[in-house]
Formats: C-alpha cells, sequence, structure tokens
C-alpha cells in the first residue's frame, strides 16, 4: 500500500485482515522494520491489523536525530486516527513497549489492550543509550551488531536460524533512524504514568533475553492491576522469531481472554 504522508513525515504502513475486524496495531523493536511480523500476521486472519516503520526505520522518512518519546507516540496516534482505528489491542516490541505504553495513556480510546513484548517501562539507562549512540555515530551500526545480537539472543546468538535476518536488518536500519530512536529510549522512564493505567494487559518475555530481562518485564506488569505475565523458555529478545508457535498461542489466548477475536 501506499505511504502515508502526514504534514511532516512520510511513514511506511501497512493495514492487513478484514475490514471491519477486531483492531491489532504492532510496534516494531529498534533496529527493525515491520517486516518482523510477517510469520506472526499470517496468524491472525481475522484481525485488522497495522503495522509500519518507526521514522528513522524502513521506507519511512529519516529525520535528524534525536527524537523523543513523545514524537513516536504521536506517530503512531496519527496513522491510528489515520486509518479510523480505535479500540485496538497494542502489540509493542521493546521500544514499541514503550510507545504502547504512552500512547494507552495518552488516548484511551485509541486503546482498549496491550501486549507489552520484551519491553519495560524503562529500558536500560541513559549512560548505557548514549554510550552506544556515540558508538554507532563514530563505527555504524556494524560497531554494535555483535553485542546487540547477544542480548537479543543470548550466549549461543550464532547459532540462532533468525540470526542472520535480522542481524542484517539492523545493518540496513539508517544510523540517524537509530541515533534517533536510541535517544527516545534514553530519555523515557514511565513507571509512574504506566501504574495509572487500568486495561487489560499481556506481558511477555523471553528467557533468555539480554535487553529486557523476565524480572524486568514482569516489574512493569505488576504496575498495572490485573496484567497477565508470560515467559517464553528457548527464546531471547525477539520470542516471535525464535518460538513463533508458542509466540501466536500467547496472543491469541488473550485475544480471546479479553473478547477481542
Amino acid at each position: 500500500m501506499p505511504p502515508v504522508f502526514l504534514p511532516d513525515l512520510r511513514l511506511n504502513a501497512r493495514l492487513d485482515g478484514p475490514e471491519g475486524a477486531p483492531p491489532l496495531v504492532f510496534v516494531n523493536a529498534l533496529g527493525t522494520d515491520l517486516s518482523i511480523w510477517d510469520d506472526i500476521i499470517a496468524c491472525l486472519p481475522a484481525h485488522r491489523i497495522l503495522r509500519f516503520d518507526a521514522r528513522g526505520h524502513g521506507a519511512s522518512d529519516v529525520p535528524p536525530a534525536p527524537y523523543a518519546m513523545g514524537t513516536l507516540i504521536r506517530d503512531a496516534e496519527r496513522l491510528m486516527d489515520h486509518f479510523g482505528l480505535k479500540g485496538a489491542v497494542v502489540v509493542g516490541l521493546s521500544i514499541g513497549g514503550l510507545v504502547a505504553q504512552g500512547l494507552a495513556v495518552k488516548r484511551s480510546d485509541l486503546v482498549r489492550g496491550m501486549v507489552l513484548s520484551n519491553t519495560a517501562a524503562r529500558i536500560g539507562t541513559a549512560e548505557q543509550w548514549q554510550a552506544r549512540i556515540a558508538s554507532v555515530r563514530d563505527g555504524g551500526l556494524a560497531a554494535i551488531a555483535e553485542a546487540t545480537m547477544e542480548r537479543w539472543f543470548g550466549r549461543k546468538w550464532r547459532d540462532t536460524p533468525a540470526m542472520p535476518r535480522l542481524r542484517d536488518m539492523l545493518l540496513a536500519c539508517p544510523v540517524q533512524g537509530w541515533m534517533g530512536c536510541a535517544a527516545a529510549i534514553a530519555g523515557t522512564d514511565f513507571y509512574q504514568t504506566t501504574a495509572t493505567l487500568r486495561l487489560p494487559t499481556l506481558a511477555l518475555a523471553g528467557a533468555n533475553d539480554g535487553s529486557t530481562p523476565p524480572d524486568l518485564v514482569r516489574e512493569t506488569a505488576d504496575l498495572i492491576p490485573g496484567s497477565r505475565f508470560q515467559l517464553i523458555r528457548g527464546a531471547g529478545h525477539l520470542p516471535f522469531a525464535e518460538q513463533p508457535e508458542a509466540y501466536a498461542t500467547a496472543l491469541r489466548t488473550f485475544l480471546t481472554e479479553i473478547g477481542h477475536d
């Protein structure tokens, strides 16, 4: 489908599934594009699904870094308004989970439920992210690629079948886009605002995730009364790539439980 032209930005977006079906919105991780969800989308044929490349990623425009988290949330908000999606379940992965939390606080009419996948209310420290940004500024994404793969997939990252494609995706990410979104993560702490949320929430963690370890994901889930937490074994930061059947089953079960199917 053609890109969405917002007043200040062109975003690459894709809408799948039957019109009028229960809406889902998928928000990607740092350094990835909307194609990471391909296998999962195929498992959810009865939903209207929006996914998109964040600013600075994939086929979307690449404004100069840095970006603010509020800007990324506003991008998702404008896309949902553009397509007329309300009452959606937002599936946010890593930085996408931060976007989901911020969007749910800002626009309760757009978000009726969340899947917080391999994410937290705060991810890492500002110092960690500034060091990574400096490395990428000096040496490109190749400078952090191996360390990122180890955080994503664990010590045996070289043996992970999904790794080569995802490593190539990371290396193809525009440097300005990666640095821009990394700066947004560095400046985000949603502990207080996420604790105000009262909506159905599933938090998913990968047992081998070094970016957002299971205890961190659980801590964030505990901020939201009634939330569910599920650990996916044999998976790291991108469990849908390593354990797609378990991931799809977790999503379908949650959507059925909350009557969004």
